[in-house]
């Protein structure tokens, strides 16, 4: 790729992001919002799985984990998941200003954390080694 080609592409995406925060921001922030509560919604298929069904943890694979079996137990799912809201807060952050910003921003930083965590976990599952010895991938507060 060129300089020229290079260029257009990073207005191209500048020009996206500024419109992004700007004409389209409720927009945006309603696209982020289907991102964000379909990541909810597959916790909480999991959870309600384990203590309302009474399914064993290793078959309590969501909505989508019981469609594709192989997204969960592979954790590309839920990576990918944190790896689009840290990319959507990120994004939309320069939308905000006042007590807004001071809240996302302190989305930023939980959703940092929880991108860290996921980020753990496919590498457990990659490198197949696990933390702390576990038999099973674990994250940093799970031991």
């Amino acid at each position: 790729m060129g300089s020229s080609e290079l260029l257009a592409s990073e207005t191209r995406w500048s020009t996206l992001l500024r419109t992004a925060n700007t004409a389209w921001h409720e927009k945006a922030l309603w696209v982020f919002m289907a991102v964000v509560l379909g990541h909810w919604a597959e916790h909480i298929a999991q959870a309600g799985q384990i203590w309302v069904l009474d399914m064993p943890r290793t078959e309590s694979l969501g909505g989508l984990g019981l469609v594709f079996p192989a997204l969960v137990t592979s954790e590309a799912m839920h990576f990918t998941f944190a790896l689009l809201m840290i990319g959507g807060l990120v994004a939309l952050r320069s939308g905000f200003q006042g007590t807004s910003r001071r809240w996302w921003d302190a989305s930023m930083l939980l959703q940092g954390w929880h991108f860290i965590e996921h980020a753990a976990l496919l590498a457990q599952v990659v490198v197949g080694v696990n933390l702390f010895g576990s038999p099973v991938p674990s994250s940093f507060l799970q031991p």
